[in-house]
């Protein structure tokens, strides 16, 4: 669309505001480039992906883009055979390192398919590669000595040269004969070889070579003879250094080469998905939603807020064009709203022809093949135009190129010249536009115009509300009803004498003031009928919402009762059982003693029956008191050593250590404690489920509670070596029931003594694969980075 017409609707401030939610340089380029489109197919294509974006975004949360750089130079300097410097390999590294991380994001919790699956599918991983940069290349100016062999035994041998070099300098410098020949008892650097301070009388006791002076003259810095092999092995390891460091740079180099096209792939995907992130983050900042979009229809815009007017004072207004009405007429005072109304309905069509969501109730949107508007003051002192012909050769423009698929937005159309001549030649410029079929929506002070709206068919007015009393417009857009310029109202509330306000009034020919007391009219009623409507909606939302309330609480009180009525039920049966089984055996009690009536232990019998009837009515009392007490919960089979279980209170997962003894009672590991437990308090856990009742229930609801309160980093920073342990365990613990394999553990670099502690608990505990120091980017030593083992 014409640059001119996106300035003029401040859609390029949309895009500086998209550009902000941006997360790599690429996708931030996207956004301030950002057009709309014509084509419907790739319009719905780009709302669906910033409706996906948000849908992922509101499930998982935004994925991570490393703050991927654009590397497309360097991919091309490699591919030419060019050495690429440690930040590029770093930056093609991140990519690789990004797009892996963006694999497992999509493929991780999967719930449902988008339109950006196939973006995320187009990503490729190279572990190899990705690893050779990171393990090579520690940070933009340092390279790790595991690079390479030889990278390494130099650096070891550089390491005992210095050491060598060291001592052979502590006899100048520890005290001793030559100290009192130096200016001061330290060792310094010349030219990349170490000297030290003599002070210039003292030239001559000092065997060795001058490589500088001070600016006094007083100081030689010299490099005494005894060190002169040393420094030059050292400088030769130096040159060998930089040397190996050349050319494991350029190995690194021609890795990325080899795979270019892959890295340039996976960069253009990454920020696409960026962007599109973006657009997802942007909606959720302005509370949009995704607007319907359709190639011929109505436009129709609820309770819209304009993006650029600050939340709290943008006023929600209406807009529809395109239905029973092709073309609006919009009038009302100057400072009420009127322009905002155009530039909005502008403004919203091309953002939503971009793809982006608009931050209204509902939209409806059409797709234009272009937006044009005349809105502002043209007036060009260079081009010898005024205010008036400067729209005239706007309006020109538009007559010529538009469709009757373009928006024509006209702000003031006819203003500028005879009030006469410029109402007749506004109406027969809108007329154009209506004939030739484009939507239309014209601002206007002119009364001729809202006669002209009133009486053609197909052309609606709408005026924006101005209230007299405060002298303040209300920024409400009123659709199918003009407004009042309300001059003489505004200048009489100022102060402008009554008599010059009456006088004026009788200047106004007496059409025009019967129009403007219809006009009057209409405004009093609709003020009347709004007043009500606005009653009738209040006690329509108060009998919704004790609808709402009333039915909720009687399906409530209905769960209640069902629950109740079962557990009644449940308690009956449970009593009725136990009525059945303690008659039965006062029965078969009874029975057997009537067959030992006549014996001679009769009595002892008769007594012994009473105890076990009395016992056995016990027994099933108890019974019942404990099944009112519990879940109902029951094992199913005898717990053994090495059974995995979950503590029925607290919700803590344990393996059993040993046997349960004749009382039920066990040793149970939990994390790194060790507790004696019940196992009345216990449930097994069988191949990921939970045994409940003799039934079998999934723990995934547990799982599933656990892993949305987990988050992927534990910081332990300031705590001691046991404290930190303690948490770690029960970290890792909570993190293997998420079924979350690689987790981050910020314990800061300090003296490396938290860091030690946390190491040798790790080497022990038997959850872990392992575990390494951060990269670059990651934190480097301040983190330790964990990969638990699967199960």
């Amino acid at each position: 669309m014409n640059d001119k017409n996106i300035y003029t609707l401040e859609f390029n401030k949309i895009r500086e505001l998209l550009s902000a939610k941006a997360l790599t340089e690429g996708a931030k380029e996207m956004a301030l480039s950002l057009a709309p489109s014509s084509d419907i197919d790739e319009v719905r294509l780009r709302q669906q992906r910033t409706a996906d974006a948000k849908r992922l975004s509101g499930q998982k949360g935004n994925p991570s883009f490393g703050s991927v750089k654009d590397i497309t130079g360097a991919l091309e300097r490699a591919d030419k055979g060019a050495t690429l410097s440690t930040r590029e390999l770093l930056d093609c590294a991140n990519v690789l390192r990004t797009a892996r991380g963006l694999l497992e994001y999509i493929k991780s919790d999967r719930k449902f398919d988008t339109s950006l699956d196939e973006i995320f599918l187009r990503l490729s991983v190279h572990k190899n590669i990705e690893d050779s940069i990171y393990k090579a290349i520690v940070s933009e100016d340092m390279i790790a000595d595991e690079a390479s062999a030889e990278l390494a035994d130099i650096r070891h041998k550089i390491r005992k040269t210095n050491a060598k070099i060291a001592d052979l300098m502590q006899k100048y410098t520890q005290g001793g004969s030559f100290s009192k020949y130096l200016q001061e008892n330290i060792v310094t650097t010349r030219g990349g070889r170490f000297v030290i301070p003599v002070k210039s009388e003292y030239r001559n006791e000092v065997k060795g070579l001058v490589h500088d002076t001070s600016a006094s003259g007083a100081t030689l810095f010299i490099e005494p003879m005894s060190v002169v092999e040393a420094n030059n092995e050292l400088r030769e390891l130096s040159v060998r250094e930089e040397f190996e460091i050349d050319r494991i740079l350029a190995a690194l180099s021609a890795s990325v080469s080899d795979i270019s096209g892959l890295i340039r792939l996976n960069y253009s995907n990454i920020t696409l998905l960026a962007f599109c992130f973006a657009c997802s983050d942007l909606a959720y900042a302005m509370g949009a939603v995704e607007p319907e979009v359709c190639e011929k229809g109505v436009v129709r815009l609820e309770k819209c807020r304009h993006p650029l007017i600050a939340e709290g004072k943008a006023v929600p207004v209406t807009i529809e064009v395109g239905g029973e009405w092709s073309m609006l007429v919009i009038t009302g005072p100057n400072t009420g709203g009127k322009t905002v109304s155009l530039k909005t309905l502008g403004l919203f069509s091309m953002m939503a022809q971009a793809g982006l969501q608009l931050p209204c109730e509902k939209a409806s949107c059409r797709v234009f093949d272009e937006i044009f508007s005349d809105i502002g003051d043209e007036q060009s002192i260079e081009q010898s135009l005024s205010t008036f012909s400067s729209h005239m050769v706007g309006i020109v423009n538009i007559l010529k190129d538009m469709t009757e698929d373009s928006l024509v937005l006209f702000d003031e159309l006819g203003s500028g010249t005879d009030p006469v001549e410029g109402a007749a030649l506004a109406m027969s410029i809108l007329l154009e536009v209506f004939e030739r079929g484009a939507l239309c929506a014209a601002t206007t002070h002119y009364a001729e115009l809202k006669a002209f709206a009133l009486e053609t068919e197909g052309i609606c007015n709408a005026s924006c509300e101005f209230d007299v009393d405060t002298l303040k417009p209300t920024y409400k857009l009123i659709m199918g009803t003009p407004g009042k310029s309300n001059a003489f109202a505004i200048s009489e509330k100022l102060g402008i004498p009554q008599s010059i306000v009456d006088r004026a009034r009788g200047y106004v020919d007496s059409g025009s003031r019967s129009f403007e007391a219809v006009i009057e009219k209409l405004e009093a009623e609709r003020y009347h009928l709004m007043a009500e409507l606005e009653e009738a909606q209040r006690l329509r939302r108060e009998y919704e919402e004790f609808k709402r309330s009333a039915e909720a609480e009687l399906e409530k009180r209905l769960g209640n009762a069902q629950r109740e009525a079962e557990d009644a039920k449940k308690k009956a049966r449970q009593i009725i059982d136990s009525a059945r089984a303690t008659s039965e055996y006062i029965m078969k009690q009874l029975d057997d003693a009537k067959k030992a009536k006549d014996s001679e232990s009769f009595g002892e019998r008769i007594a012994q029956s009473k105890k076990n009837i009395k016992a056995s009515v016990k027994e099933y009392r108890d019974s019942n008191a404990e099944e009112d007490k519990d879940d109902g919960y029951v094992l199913p089979r005898a717990l053994k050593k090495g059974d995995d279980v979950i503590h029925r209170t607290l919700g803590t997962s344990g393996t059993l250590l040993e046997d349960p003894d004749k009382k039920g009672n066990v040793t149970v590991q939990m994390g790194i404690l060790k507790t004696k437990l019940n196992v009345s308090q216990l449930r097994l856990v069988e191949d990921g489920t939970v045994t409940d009742g003799g039934k079998k229930s999934t723990a995934k609801t547990y799982r599933q509670a656990v892993a949305k309160s987990f988050k992927p980093e534990l910081d332990v920073r300031g705590m001691i070596g046991d404290d930190a342990c303690f948490m770690v365990d029960r970290y890792l613990d909570d993190a293997v029931i998420a079924q979350i394999y690689s987790v981050t553990v910020i314990h800061g670099k300090g003296t490396g003594a938290l860091r030690s502690a946390i190491w040798s608990f790790l080497k022990k505990d038997k959850r872990v694969s392992t575990f390494r120091a951060g990269q670059y980017g990651e934190g480097d030593y301040g983190v330790t980075v964990i990969e638990l083992k699967h199960k």
